[in-house]
């Protein structure tokens, strides 16, 4: 029987929200809420998975499966909170918090995976498995089981012990690592006073920068930096020297012997890592990892990530050559630099494709991009609409909540959007769930799209680059993938799935960006409402393979840094913070990927993904899924494009059934077939093209 909540009746999280949804109460949300909605959320479910565990009743799929699915509602609503705002609106309380509660909510986990009473059940089940008729309910168990297994529950008690502190040790480095660098992101912002120095820079961003300097109390200008080593303004600015210091900010994060150092952190995660790998019998945490994904071992992604490594150095030195060739004509000796790349390709882009990303940008002003461009590409895909909830309050004023319907008009969830950079949100762009859909609880979802655009000065409009269009469609992606779950329990529910399949949904959504029926109707001029000319339409769209050598490169470097990090066994000799950056010189060169002026897209102290995320070991996840995606969107495009019978298939074979079926052969019914390396390799210029 679950025990009375000892929460206070003023605590909002004491019940389950009255809202649409079940969106979160935000504006009911204090601080002093959190700490004491964790440890009853957390005792709670003990409470729960103890009564569970020493029930007498027989061992079946209602006595254990489904109550372990229910238990721990308390702790399920606090947790999204909290971690959603730590991410996108992070305060100096809850940074302490999160300090206190993530060792906590480590050895909760770990208190229900290795209960010996509930692992004899489950594994008891898992015997009968094949008498199991319905497939989701069969995947569950086995991903029921095959998780506590992977999280020790058959180790013996000193090797349990021993896991839980490694257990709690991460999650406090885990939070180390992100406050660390998104303080010392914050810290190397480039600030310029002179505007005459930031010449190149389009209106819009440079109205941007001034805005980001005058919050900080600065004069002039504020360039902020983004997660990835290339930096936006790096393909506008003329000055070379501004362009050399915003690189040099950039690729310095983490690694400046200062308070927010990451090195001494990230090779602690590292070592920590490769000793649970072998305590649970793997040769190293990239091995474990592996195991639980698509890929399987080890070797199929080494396989993958090495054989595009020969093609795209080959085309990114082809891309240097020309590029070398300009920067001579504009007076400058010697080599190209990282500094130089973006900016010298985007001359050459604008001279062969007549792309002139400046001038392009009014054409895609973020409302319409939204609203004609990604709901209508989801409109005309499955059938859905958006309708803006201004009753409903996000987390942030500039937050905004819209309503998802069906075809039919029925209300499907709720997403909230958070566009804009603030110096308590953390880089990047993602998507989360504050509630997550099952037909077990009757929830359904509440998702955020996460982006960290640069705010523009108010009245004015919000005008994306290519990349940024990009990342939203990328983004929603991953939305629709919660959206339009429609599973039985919640841990199967929308993007839970194998870690390297998670982004092949969101990798597809990107093609409609791209797709002439739809940019006719999004890439609209801001002032004017004109329709992005038809050259410069056809400009985008040519463009779009073009840099792909740089691009490949950039994604393997980190790919490997990631799997040299993570291959390491637990008796390998330690790298200490001071060998950090030897360290991947060399796994560069190893791999023949040590071109000077092609950074990895992420560097180890700045490698959020990995060291503050949950992509460890899985960062190529990016390539691997790929290879789906640009099968599928060739089979989208032979279905005619924007066609609601192919999005039909596509929802109801893959998007809706979340992990409750093999992802593999979802995309195999969905395709008519298995799926092939050649649109890969021929989309990112790796393979000759008749």
């Amino acid at each position: 029987m679950t025990p009375k909540s000892s929460l206070e009746p003023s605590n909002p999280f004491a019940r389950a929200s009255d809202l649409a949804y079940g969106l979160p109460p935000f504006a009911s949300v204090r601080e002093e809420h959190y700490l004491p909605a964790f440890r009853v959320g957390m005792q709670q479910q003990l409470a729960e998975v103890e009564a569970l565990a020493q029930s007498p009743e027989p061992v079946s799929v209602a006595t254990v499966l489904d109550p372990l699915e229910r238990s721990g509602a308390l702790l399920s609503r606090v947790y999204r909170v909290f971690f959603n705002l730590i991410g996108s609106s992070v305060t100096d309380g809850l940074r302490e918090i999160e300090t206190e509660v993530n060792p906590l909510l480590a050895a909760h986990r770990d208190a229900i995976v290795m209960n010996p009473a509930l692992f004899a059940k489950v594994a008891e089940l898992y015997a009968q498995r094949e008498q199991i008729a319905d497939e989701e309910t069969r995947r569950l168990l086995v991903r029921q089981h095959d998780d506590m297994v992977r999280a020790g529950a058959g180790l013996d008690a000193a090797g349990q012990e021993r896991l839980r502190a490694i257990n709690q040790e991460l999650a406090r480095l885990a939070s180390t690592f992100r406050e660390d660098l998104r303080a010392d992101t914050n810290d190397l912002a480039v600030h310029v006073e002179d505007a005459s120095r930031l010449d190149g820079l389009p209106p819009d961003a440079l109205a941007a920068a001034h805005t980001a300097a005058q919050d900080r109390g600065l004069r002039g200008y504020l360039i902020t930096l983004l997660l990835p080593s290339g930096q936006p303004a790096l393909a506008s600015l003329t000055d070379r020297a501004v362009r050399e210091g915003l690189y040099r900010a950039s690729v310095s994060r983490g690694r400046r012997d200062n308070a927010y150092d990451t090195r001494p952190t990230l090779t602690r995660q590292v070592a920590l890592r490769a000793e649970r790998a072998a305590l649970l019998g793997f040769p190293s945490h990239a091995a474990y990892v592996a195991a639980d994904q698509t890929a399987g071992d080890v070797d199929s992604v080494t396989k993958l990530l090495t054989a595009l490594v020969g093609p795209a150095v080959q085309n990114a030195r082809v891309e240097q050559a020309e590029l070398t060739e300009r920067l001579h004509a504009d007076g400058f000796e010697g080599d190209l630099r990282p500094w130089d790349w973006a900016y010298y390709a985007e001359l050459v882009a604008r001279e062969r494709f007549s792309r002139d990303s400046a001038a392009l940008r009014p054409y895609f002003e973020l409302g319409s991009v939204l609203r004609n461009g990604i709901f209508a590409a989801a409109g005309g895909l499955y059938g859905l609409h958006f309708v803006r909830r201004d009753d409903l309050r996000g987390y942030a004023d500039d937050v905004d909540v819209y309503e998802a319907f069906t075809e039919a008009g029925a209300g499907l969830g709720l997403v909230l959007t958070d566009w804009y950079s603030r110096d308590a949100k953390r880089g990047g762009a993602w998507m989360s769930s504050f509630v997550s859909q099952a037909r077990l609880t009757g929830e359904r979802p509440v998702i955020v799209i996460n982006l960290n655009l640069s705010r523009p000065p108010a009245g004015s409009p919000t005008l994306l680059t290519l990349d940024e269009v990009g990342t939203a469609f990328h983004e929603f992606g991953h939305v629709l993938h919660g959206l339009l779950s429609d599973v039985r329990y919640p841990r199967l529910s929308g993007t839970r799935v194998p870690r390297d399949f998670v982004e092949f949904p969101s990798q597809v959504n990107e093609m409609w960006a791209w797709q002439p029926e739809l940019l006719r109707r999004y890439a609209l001029h801001h002032a004017t409402g004109e329709p992005l000319p038809s050259d410069a339409l056809d400009s985008v769209i040519s463009a779009q393979s073009y840099g792909q050598g740089f691009a490949t490169v950039e994604m393997l470097g980190a790919s490997l840094l990631d799997q040299a990090w993570h291959g390491r066994g637990a008796d390998d000799p330690a790298i200490t913070p001071e060998q950090v950056d030897a360290f991947e010189r060399q796994v560069l060169a190893s791999h023949g990927l040590d071109l000077d002026a092609v950074p990895p897209r992420y560097g180890s102290t700045y490698f959020e993904h990995i060291f503050g995320g949950d992509y460890s070991a899985g960062y190529y996840s990016y390539l691997w899924s790929e290879v789906l995606d640009a099968d599928t969107v060739e089979w989208f495009l032979a279905q005619g494009g924007l066609d609601r019978k192919a999005g039909a298939r596509f929802r109801d074979e893959l998007l809706s059934r979340g992990g409750s079926v093999d992802p593999m052969a979802a995309v195999e019914r969905v395709l008519g077939r298995a799926p092939r390396l050649e649109p890969l390799l021929e989309r990112r210029g790796l393979l000759p093209v008749d």
